[in-house]
This record gives structure tokens, sequence and C-alpha cells, in this order.
């Protein structure tokens, strides 16, 4: 019998600094992972890796690239180079010379998609909206070669996205069978548990797969985890720097979990 179809994500926990060269050599951890065997489909970076927020409420558009700027070129060199998917967050020149967008690139051989982050992180005291511009409300799904080539379908969210269950449910009804979650979510009471909870309720309640990378502490929370359409925790880490989790997501297990649980064929509203 042949193998399922699989999609190995590995999920890179690192810091970036607010230097944009300093994360750009930091990418060598995309390097690091192709190097292991057997090789991921899709790597994940953290959110706003290409330079940090800073502290909370400074300007970010100083440091803003556009979709051809260094950091893509370099995500897309890395996926050229390797032959996989390669995600990492970055802010983007926008419209408001002053308010960037907060963009997750999606590099695969010979293509770069992106996704804007929709929901700004007006919570918990701070205000994103005073320095980012949202994104367009549209549901992003990106077809990733898995093993064989076989395609996955990965949705894209980023951090303050998670808690928002309309989002990743449009994006599971666009066809996603990965939800893809960049974040720095900021450390601090309850966040962990919030985090944890969150990306194992959005995986239950769409029986869909969910991947999320955190940055480190001690700014943020890290626990970065991938976790199962029935809501196992299939890989987790803590919260240090240069941890790295990698998972076989296996087509079979979606669809024994759709099976066992058809709550997307049963919906009423």
């Amino acid at each position: 019998m042949a193998a399922a179809p699989l999609l190995r994500v590995t999920l890179l926990q690192c810091a970036s600094s607010l230097d944009p060269e300093e994360n750009l050599a930091a990418l060598a951890a995309v390097d690091r992972a192709a190097r292991r065997s057997p090789a991921p489909h899709l790597v994940v970076l953290p959110e706003a890796f290409a330079r940090d927020f800073g502290s909370p409420g400074s300007d970010v558009s100083a440091h803003a690239q556009d979709l051809d700027g260094p950091f893509v070129q370099r995500l897309a060199a890395l996926a050229d180079q390797h032959g996989f998917g390669v995600v990492g967050g970055m802010f983007e020149r926008s419209a408001d010379p002053e308010r960037p967008w907060n963009t997750l690139v999606l590099a695969q051989p010979g293509r770069v998609d992106h996704y804007r982050k929709i929901h700004l992180y007006d919570s918990f005291g701070y205000r994103e909206s005073d320095r980012l511009s949202p994104g367009e409300i549209a549901p992003v799904v990106v077809d990733v070669p898995g093993s064989d080539g076989t395609t996955f379908k990965v949705g894209l969210m980023t951090c303050y996205d998670l808690r928002f269950p309309e989002l990743a449910r449009a994006l599971v009804d666009a066809g996603a069978e990965v939800l893809v979650v960049p974040a720095a979510w900021v450390a601090g009471d309850r966040k962990v548990h919030h985090w944890r909870t969150l990306a194992v309720a959005r995986a239950i309640e769409n029986t869909v797969f969910v991947a999320a990378v955190g940055q480190p502490a001690p700014r943020y929370t890290g626990h970065s985890l991938v976790v199962s359409p029935l809501g196992d925790v299939l890989g987790e880490v803590g919260d240090a720097d240069g941890l790295t989790v990698t998972v076989d997501l296996r087509r079979d297990v979606l669809e024994e979990a759709r099976a066992q649980n058809p709550s997307l064929a049963n919906r009423r509203m």
C-alpha cells in the first residue's frame, strides 16, 4: 500500500531584532532546516521576522519594505535553492507611508504569495492600528506541494487573527487543510494558555491542522506547536529562542478526522 500523502512542516521559533541585516543573516536557520533528513516541505518563521516590532508604540514604517525588497528576495532565493516553501513575516510599505501592512510572505520555487494581516492588535493595552494598516478582508489559501508532489491547501493567518474564528472558518471554506499562524504573541498573564487553547480550538472546530509558530521569550510567549484536526498536540516546544518543531501532516489523518467529526458538513448556519 502506498504511503499516505503528507506535508512535512518545520516551525522555527527564532527571535528577530531591530536590525534588518541581522535578520537576513538569521535566515541561515532555513538552511539548517534544509539539511535535516528527511527535509521539510514547508518552513515557517514567526511574524515580523524581517524586523521586530520594537518597544510598544514605536515607529515601524522606517524599516518597511516592498514585496520585491531584500527580505522577500532572500526568502525566494531560499525557496528556489532548497525546493520547498518558506513563510516569514515583514512590514510592507502601504499607501499610507506611516502605517505599513503587517505581511506574511510564502515563497515557493518560482512563485511568491502574501497575506496582509486583517485583525490588528488593539488589545491588552496595545494599539497596533496606530502604526499599521489592516489588510483586505479576504482569505488567502495557497497550494503547497507535499510528498510525491501532492498538493496541500495552506491558509495564512497572523498572530491576533487566531482570536477570530470567522477568519479560520473562511479559510477552511476556501479549501484550507492546514492553517499556518506565524506570531509575535506578547507574553503576559494567561497568554500561553490563550495561545494554546485558541490553536487547539481552531483545529477542532474546523477539523484542520494548525501550525502556529511564535517568537520566543522573554518578550513573547514562544510555545510553537502543531495541532491535529482532532485537537491532538503533535509537537510543541517551550519558550526559548532557536527551538524547532517538525511534524508530518498526513492527509489520511485529516480525512479520518472529518469522517469521524463531520461538523463542517453538519452546519446549519
